[in-house]
């Protein structure tokens, strides 16, 4: 089994604990065999442990082709026989039959399920390009900002979840978002993808973050009218908004009940708490629509850490919470892309190797001021 991380715009497995002992399992028809047959030589006659050779073809099945099933198969028939002359009153033709038996069984039961794995390669194959179309790789760096990503989807074989990213440039400057869709599952992957499809456009076209999350409210809730379920009052998305105009020197954050960023600014940690806070999407018209823009000054070289309550609610055996501030206070300056490696690893180390939510990143890095044709002013 394995899960799947996007880290700096690349696509990776995580590293499964279970690699060695799948392999070892792969061998087991084979080990059970010479362990039988070895057993059948070396015992008494009446304790018959050849009987029990029929179950290496059973077990090659599940895990073997068709071909070295069958192998398997003929070997213990051989093995059989080779008994029977050792031990003519063994009454080897009964185990005999039940291995040729047992072995024709086995040969359709792993012709089936590879005909099932066949199929199932394909849907994930067309799922995998799906999900590759709505969280793409972000390049490394937009405008002279430095960006670097991380997404680890909890579930199994999964890519992606309910959280979701988009970095883009645009006329007004870098734009950034980062959000989570409540629940998990297909209905949450829908709604993030309409949010992130929205926002690619809208990033572009409006010149105010408002305009821009009034356009993902109105998607969100288009969304949930046409794929209504029973969760439709229920589901909404946390998401936060933030532009690095032309010129640097500022960001501008617009926080729609997301977890606070983290700016490390001139070495010192500063939590960016929204001033007045405003709705998640899908709720304005049950606790109103007033949006608040904060906008809060860097210096060249401050990070900023965007990220979803995966990264701090990852908890260890005892319960206890990721403590995210006090790690992002213990890191020393390094890229955006060590700062992640350095995270995800933390995380997994925290979590006991096994996370429970989607995660969700983003680490940027300021340069200096800008020009508007995205180069720093001092080159």
């Amino acid at each position: 089994m394995m899960h799947f991380v996007i880290m700096s715009g690349w696509l990776r497995p995580r590293r499964s604990p279970y690699g060695g002992r799948w392999a070892f399992a792969r061998l087991s028809p084979v080990i059970i065999t010479v362990l039988i047959t070895g057993l059948a030589f070396s015992t008494p006659r009446e304790i018959a442990i050849s009987r029990l050779l029929p179950a290496a073809p059973a077990l090659a099945a599940a895990m073997w082709p068709v071909l070295p099933t069958v192998l398997l198969g003929m070997f213990c028939l051989v093995v059989m026989i080779g008994l029977g002359f050792v031990y003519p009153d063994l009454g080897t033709q009964y185990t005999a039959a039940a291995i040729v038996a047992v072995t024709l069984a086995a040969a359709y039961a792993s012709h089936v399920r590879l005909q099932r794995e066949e199929i199932l390669l394909q849907v994930r194959l067309v799922a995998d390009a799906a999900q590759r179309v709505l969280l793409r790789p972000l390049p490394r760096r937009i405008e002279s900002v430095e960006i670097e990503s991380l997404y680890v989807a909890a579930q199994e074989q999964a890519r992606i979840g309910g959280d979701f990213y988009e970095a883009v440039g645009t006329p007004y400057g870098v734009r950034l978002l980062i959000g989570d869709v409540r629940g998990k599952g297909l209905s949450a992957v829908g709604a993030a993808s309409a949010v992130i499809s929205c926002f690619r456009e809208a990033a572009y076209d409006e010149p105010d973050l408002r305009s821009i999350i009034d356009r993902l409210e109105t998607s969100i809730a288009r969304h949930s009218a046409a794929f209504p379920g029973q969760d439709l009052p229920e589901r909404f998305a946390t998401a936060l908004i933030a532009e690095i105009p032309h010129g640097g020197g500022q960001v501008r954050l617009l926080n729609c009940g997301h977890p606070p960023p983290l700016l490390v600014h001139r070495g010192k940690l500063r939590v960016l708490e929204p001033t007045v806070p405003s709705p998640p999407l899908n709720l304005a018209a049950l606790v109103g629509d007033r949006y608040c823009v904060d906008t809060i000054m860097f210096a060249p070289g401050d990070q900023l850490l965007l990220y979803t309550d995966g990264v701090t609610e990852t908890r260890d055996r005892a319960g206890e919470f990721f403590p995210l501030p006090d790690w992002m206070r213990r890191q020393s300056p390094q890229p955006p892309g060590a700062l992640l490696d350095r995270l995800h690893h933390d995380l997994l180390q925290h979590s006991g190797g096994r996370l429970d939510d989607d995660i969700a990143a983003l680490a940027v890095r300021f340069p200096n001021a800008l020009g508007r044709g995205g180069r720093p002013i001092d080159e």
